[in-house]
């Protein structure tokens, strides 16, 4: 199964009556990511998975590698002409979750987004961009990928134990070859996608600034 891709901007922000002046942290190539794209970047990831803002050094760090990771997404997915997801399915994707998290109610989403000082629309935007990239991986490397029955197979006798302890009712080797199938699929899928954007590091020219996550 593909992971949540929890990928993800002004010029200045007020804080507590002050204004301050919006810093560049990391350029690659010639893009630039701010400090507010970082910020921002947190507080849907944050959003997304239920919890609190956390705006450490580390957890800026780690949304700066994947703000960089999405710029070398777009310049994949732009130079190699691969569809984007449209704005209807990224609002499927956004009543589903107004469904599931807040009961269908749009007063309770847009009260829980306020906390982490979004909008519906900034959060509709991130939710096509996640599609968007769900569905370049799908396409760019899911096609090279082969699982053989053997190995199919051998996963089953090798994990047999842990299999009949996650399905207790029914773990033949008949019923659970699809879902090994597909947990291998996906892990190889993952492996070329990460090999992928390695390799697009390596051509990049990425620079930390200093001071950027103090």
């Amino acid at each position: 199964m593909l992971p949540r891709i929890t990928l993800l901007f002004g010029l200045t922000s007020a804080l507590h009556g002050a204004t301050v002046v919006d810093r560049l942290a990391v350029v690659v190539n010639r893009n630039v990511i701010k400090a507010s794209d970082i910020d921002r970047d947190l507080r849907v990831t944050e959003f997304l998975n239920g919890e609190a803002a956390d705006f450490s050094s580390a957890a800026r760090r780690k949304a700066a590698e994947r703000l960089i990771e999405q710029i070398l997404l777009r310049q994949e997915i732009s130079s190699g002409g691969f569809r984007r997801a449209s704005a209807e399915e990224a609002s499927a994707l956004l009543n589903r979750i107004r469904q599931d998290r807040f009961g269908g109610s749009q007063a309770r989403m847009r009260a829980e987004l306020a906390k982490f000082r979004l909008t519906e629309d900034a959060l509709r935007e991130q939710l096509q961009w996640q599609l968007t990239v769900l569905r370049f991986i799908d396409q760019r490397f899911r096609s090279g990928v082969l699982v053989t029955d053997e190995e199919v197979r051998a996963y089953y006798d090798q994990h047999k134990a842990d299999l009949e302890r996650q399905y207790p009712r029914d773990n033949r080797f008949e019923t659970l070859a699809p879902k090994i199938r597909a947990s291998l699929e996906g892990e190889r899928v993952n492996q070329n996608f990460a090999e992928s954007i390695e390799q697009a590091r390596k051509r990049s020219r990425i620079r930390f600034l200093q001071g950027a996550f103090q």
